[in-house]
């Protein structure tokens, strides 16, 4: 039943980590979508000002995939390539979008590449060429493809792998340290504590701190009796019958004697003491 359990939280924790992330990055994406059309409807515009045309229409925004946007005109139009890189440098930077891209301007008859460019966050590798010649007037479609975004989602996933992976990591480290104690609890039996020790009856042995102390079959039937009657006197007769004269065997100062051997083996934890009421018996104080 636990490990049922165990592999539904599991499922539980992957399927809340995935949808989260995929929220998360579905709501960045749309956010950067739209301003990026904005931008480059504001591109566009400027182009046709810069053309003195106030007329034509900047035809709707096309998104080719989450990296790429493509704008258009409904007539032909001519420009000089350093205003068109000016313009898409200040319209960008307006709408804080990635200062890493590449533009390419199409001719529309056949899609061939008029003129095109990029722009890197390393300026010894951002490539304007021509700037200074005029692209003659006709139809054109502008492609911008935006290249640090690629890296971007690659980190992305990167980072929903690795907290899945960590997430699965602790769950089944967690269910594997309650499978080891399960397990422990298992072989050593039936723990009773007294203080800090921790007492194993069938096992006949203390433990303290992961310490192992070995009992005596005697020792550890006294022990018995004193746990099963803590802060309270046991009589020397009731201790010597039920440990003893019920086996048929009793020596004098026998009681005394693993009294003494369980008084050291106890004596690390000041809280635990056996302590002597004279002329009655034995009594197990424990704090």
């Amino acid at each position: 039943m636990k490990r049922i359990l165990f592999y539904s939280i599991e499922k539980i924790f992957i399927c809340l980590v995935i949808v989260l992330l995929s929220s998360c990055s579905s709501v960045e994406h749309e956010d950067f979508s739209k301003r990026t059309k904005i931008a480059l409807r504001d591109v566009g515009n400027q182009l046709l000002l810069s053309n003195q045309d106030s007329t034509s229409l900047i035809l709707p925004v096309l998104e080719l995939n989450s990296n790429a946007f493509q704008i258009s005109f409904s007539n032909p139009l001519a420009f000089e390539p350093s205003t068109l890189v000016s313009i898409i440098q200040k319209s960008f930077k307006s709408a804080q979008l990635p200062e890493q891209y590449r533009v390419e301007v199409l001719q529309c008859n056949d899609l061939e590449v008029a003129y095109s460019y990029q722009i890197t966050d390393n300026k010894e590798r951002t490539i304007i060429p021509c700037s200074g010649r005029h692209l003659p007037n006709a139809c054109y479609l502008i492609e911008i493809q935006f290249t640090n975004r690629l890296l971007s989602i690659e980190n992305h996933q990167l980072i929903s792998f690795t907290i899945i992976f960590l997430g699965l990591l602790g769950i089944g480290y967690l269910f594997f340290k309650k499978t080891k104690d399960k397990r422990l609890k298992s072989e050593n039996g039936v723990s009773k504590k007294i203080g800090s020790f921790y007492f194993y009856p069938e096992q006949n042995k203390l433990v303290k701190e992961e310490k192992e102390i070995a009992l005596s079959k005697k020792e550890c039937e006294l022990l018995a009796l004193f746990v099963a009657h803590p802060n309270q006197i046991i009589k020397r007769d009731e201790l010597t019958k039920r440990v003893w004269e019920d086996n048929g065997v009793f020596v004098g100062r026998s009681l005394d004697t693993y009294i003494s051997k369980l008084r050291k083996k106890l004596k690390s934890d000041t809280s635990v003491k056996l302590t002597n009421v004279h002329g009655v018996g034995y009594k197990l104080e424990i704090d």
